[in-house]
C-alpha cells in the first residue's frame, strides 16, 4: 500500500517546504506529489518568507527517486533544470489500487474544468484555496497551498492513501476526510 503526500504551490518558500517535508517523514509517506509552482514565486504574489530556489532544488533532489511532479503555471525549463525529477508535464494518471487519481496544476483543469475520462480523484491547486467536495461521484481535491493560502485558510496539504484522502493543514490537523 502506498501512501502519498500532495501538495501545491510552495513558491520557492523553504520554510514552507520544510514543513511539508516534516509532514512528510511523520506520516510515514512513501512518495511525494508536486501539483506544480515549485520554485518561482510568481509575478502576482508577494515575495514569500524564506525564498530560497536554490535550497528548495537541493532538498527536493535529495528525494527525486520519491517525487512525482507537474508544471505549474509559475513553472519553466529554466526551473526543471534545477530539479533531478521531471516537472513539465499539465497532469498525471495515478492508479493506485485500482483508483484513478488525476492530479494536475489547477490553470488548465480544475473542478469548473473537468479532464475528460473517468477518475475517482482529482488533484489540483494553483487558486491556493483548499477544498474537499464530490462532484458526479468523483472527489475533487484542492491542496490549497503551502506557502500563499488564500480565503483564510491556513497553509495545507494533502494525504492520498488505501482509497482515503484527508485534507491537513501544514501542521498536520486534520481539516476533512473524505472516502473514495
Amino acid at each position: 500500500m502506498t501512501k502519498y503526500l500532495i501538495l501545491s504551490d510552495i513558491h520557492g518558500s523553504l520554510p514552507a517546504l520544510h514543513k511539508a517535508l516534516d509532514v512528510f517523514r511523520r506520516e510515514q509517506c512513501d512518495e511525494l506529489c508536486i501539483l506544480g509552482d515549485i520554485l518561482n514565486y510568481g509575478p502576482r504574489n508577494g515575495i514569500p518568507d524564506g525564498i530560497d530556489a536554490m535550497g528548495i532544488a537541493s532538498e527536493l533532489n535529495a528525494l527525486a527517486d520519491k517525487i512525482l511532479a507537474i508544471r505549474g503555471n509559475c513553472d519553466s525549463e529554466v526551473d526543471q533544470m534545477l530539479l533531478d525529477f521531471p516537472i513539465m508535464q499539465d497532469y498525471m494518471l495515478l492508479v493506485d489500487e485500482g483508483k484513478r487519481l488525476f492530479l494536475t496544476h489547477g490553470h488548465i483543469y480544475n473542478e469548473g474544468k473537468l479532464p475528460k475520462g473517468h477518475f475517482d480523484a482529482l488533484f489540483y491547486g494553483h487558486t491556493h484555496l483548499c477544498g474537499l467536495t464530490e462532484n458526479n461521484g468523483m472527489a475533487v481535491c484542492n491542496t490549497g497551498s503551502v506557502t500563499f493560502p488564500k480565503g483564510g485558510n491556513p497553509p495545507t496539504l494533502s494525504i492520498y492513501e488505501a482509497g482515503v484522502i484527508r485534507l491537513l493543514s501544514l501542521d498536520g490537523a486534520l481539516i476533512k476526510e473524505m472516502r473514495i
